[in-house]
């Protein structure tokens, strides 16, 4: 795992400090190797850094002769923790926004969680916050449609019990896979709405495990390189609520775990103990001495090696109690080189509708940050139109958008069908329900490889 220092040094000093003082993961030469190729990103800036698009990380490294090494210790764990994706797979403008990050804002490098769950201490408090202001929040309501009015402009929000909701501005923040089963038939053929094609969300799993004892290696989030698991945190330790100093709850997220982000295997297709089973073989090698030799997961009982010696059998170690395996079919927006010219802006060319999202444009890419500021982008351009002053944030539409739209032809929404959080770009734990839902909604997700 990555651990960090150089805390309440300010940027970029701190992260040239972690980086001099780390010295298992590359050597000072290898060091040297990897500063000239990044020094266009410090001078030129974001430019230079949007430019890298059509590259993956793996291209990029070749173009400029960076070890391989690089790629192995360092780039593999900042593509997972990023994108849930391999680094042959990412585009390379993910991982130097993250860079230009850390070199230049003091609190790029830090890293915090809730202290509880998150419809208590996340949700709950934005509804208050938006009812006290004289708002509403429906929740179980479910959209059927926009209705629109002869313009094209948004007539209103037409929910499945028949009811109407009617405003003076509309804003999506569905997520990209779920706002392409909604366009109207009116609006499917306008460029700003067909780029939407290019984009497409990638398949995480998020695993929730319990275990009888602590471990005491992890204390903090934990950036991996490990071949199946991207970013974990024992909760025990990092989150007020779950707080215990005799057990472990890991929660860690599970990928790549479909062709499109580089995995070999479509993990979603898979029985939850197979997903477990994979995990506790992962999470034996790579915490040895805390994780118990348990007969009931196989891959802890393989042969282990600490620091170069051979260990003894662990039969004492930490054991898992329970576990809880929450798919999201379609997550964040798949990075994939090529792709960063298509996301489009949060100012559509409808007069009363904007989109907001991690996957509309803004230098976050796909991230809880992200999706903050693709929000205040939007509010930006609600805020404009309400006083009737030009709306910010035009961005080009490439050709081939262009061409691909003036030859379509107008086509019907699919509309979201189902009721689980799956058919509206959630994560759940899976049941037969769910499973027929997301069959009928995205059946590739279901399609086993190997």
């Amino acid at each position: 795992p990555w651990r960090w220092v150089g805390a309440g040094i300010p940027a970029p000093f701190n992260f040239g400090l972690a980086i001099l003082l780390n010295q298992k993961m590359l050597t000072l030469g290898e060091k040297l190797q990897t500063a000239p190729p990044l020094l266009p990103m410090l001078i030129e800036g974001q430019d230079f850094i949007n430019a890298q698009d059509e590259l993956s990380v793996l291209d990029f490294m070749r173009k400029y002769g960076m070890p391989d090494r690089i790629n192995d210790e360092v780039f593999i764990s900042m593509a997972k923790a990023l994108d849930f994706i391999d680094p042959d797979k990412l585009s390379m403008t993910v991982v130097l926004t993250a860079m230009n990050r850390f070199l230049n804002e003091d609190n790029g490098l830090q890293m915090a969680f809730l202290d509880g769950n998150q419809p208590d201490r996340l949700c709950a408090p934005m509804v208050e916050s938006i009812e006290k202001k004289g708002g509403h929040v429906f929740t179980s309501k479910p959209m059927d449609r926009l209705e629109l009015n002869d313009d094209g402009t948004v007539k209103a929000v037409v929910l499945r019990d028949g009811t109407e909701v009617v405003a003076d501005e509309y804003v999506s923040a569905l997520p990209v896979d779920v706002l392409k089963r909604v366009v109207p038939e009116k609006w499917s053929t306008m460029p700003y709405f067909k780029q939407l094609d290019e984009l497409e969300g990638i398949p995480v799993i998020n695993l929730h495990m319990w275990f009888d004892k602590k471990l005491t290696t992890i204390d903090h989030l934990c950036f991996s390189r490990s071949p199946l698991l991207s970013v974990y945190a024992d909760m025990s330790t990092t989150c007020k609520e779950y707080a215990d100093d005799d057990k472990s709850m890991i929660e860690l997220v599970f990928a790549p775990c479909s062709p499109i982000a580089g995995g070999d295997t479509n993990w979603i297709a898979k029985p939850d103990e197979d997903i477990i089973q994979a995990t506790m073989g992962e999470l034996a090698r790579l915490f040895p001495t805390e994780i118990a030799n348990d007969p009931a997961y196989p891959g802890t009982m393989a042969a282990r090696t600490f620091e170069g010696g051979e260990l003894p059998a662990l039969p004492d170690g930490a054991k898992l109690r329970k576990f809880s395996v929450v798919r999201v079919p379609r997550s964040v927006y798949a990075a994939i080189p090529g792709r960063n010219k298509y996301r489009p802006s949060q100012k559509s060319p409808i007069d009363n509708f904007s989109l907001c999202g991690c996957f509309t444009s803004q230098k976050f890419l796909g991230s809880m940050e992200g999706a903050i500021l693709a929000g205040k982008l939007a509010a930006e351009v609600v805020s404009a139109r309400a006083v009737g002053a030009t709306a910010p944030g035009d961005k080009e539409i490439m050709p081939d958008v262009l061409e691909a739209a003036a030859a379509a032809s107008p086509k019907k929404p699919v509309g979201c069908r189902g009721d689980t959080a799956i058919a509206f770009g959630g994560g759940y734990t899976f049941d037969q329900l769910v499973t027929r839902e997301l069959k009928e909604q995205d059946a590739e997700q279901l399609t086993p490889l190997n």
